[in-house]
């Protein structure tokens, strides 16, 4: 039985992750988020522990980590890069060396042609954070994961392929629940994507931007 931290806790993927958590697991949980009250239906579960607070307040950050083994990131924003900093001094200060973090495609240049374009176009506002974070994750000591997922979609479907750092990205969208299934995976099995960046698409969704676009 671990402790696993989930900060954005309230992020659509990080919902259906402490679902499957719950479910499948005897795990216990630190949700961390600005508000609370978003998810007061965890408040009586024995083992949840909800803790309301800003990741860019180190201290405090560090305080509830302190039991986690595992930390799952799911926050963002154009301030990703100043985030990811506190996250990571917060990880040393409690010396908690496992973090799973979601990233975005895009945060090492590995979209092609068209869509890649469209991409950047769609998301420059962030991609500067995005990248900044995965540059910070490389210079730390800490085992992480970065998930790149494409542009999300709230089908209730599991349905994805991986691309490794490296690699171009495949794909234009794929499912929160896909992007949970793996972060689930490597939740349950740590020592899988040790120090990794891992890209996930939905097969057969390549374009020039997503479909719904």
């Amino acid at each position: 039985m671990k402790k696993i931290m989930l900060i954005g806790a309230h992020g659509g993927t990080a919902l259906i992750l402490i679902k499957r958590l719950l479910d499948e697991t005897q795990d216990d949980l630190i949700l961390f988020l600005r508000n609370a009250q978003r998810l007061q239906q965890y408040q009586d579960n024995p083992r949840v522990t909800l803790v309301e607070g800003d990741v860019l307040d180190t201290a405090a950050l560090a305080q509830a980590m302190q039991p986690a083994d595992i930390v799952y990131s799911n926050v963002g924003g154009t301030d990703l890069g100043a985030q990811t900093r506190s996250l990571l001094a917060a990880m040393q200060q409690v010396q908690c060396q496992r973090l799973v973090f979601i990233s975005a495609l895009g945060a090492h240049h590995e979209v092609p042609g068209k869509f890649g374009a469209w991409n950047e176009q769609a998301i420059a506002a962030f991609l500067p954070g995005f990248r900044e974070a995965a540059q910070l994750l490389v210079q730390s000591a800490v085992e992480f994961t970065e998930i790149r997922p494409a542009w999300l979609t709230d089908q209730p479907e599991i349905d994805y392929e991986i691309t490794d750092q490296g690699e171009a990205f495949k794909g234009t969208e794929v499912s929160r629940a896909s992007v949970a299934d793996f972060a689930f995976k490597v939740i349950t099995q740590p020592e899988r994507y040790r120090r990794a960046s891992v890209g996930l698409n939905k097969p057969n969704t390549d374009g020039d931007q997503p479909r719904w676009m």
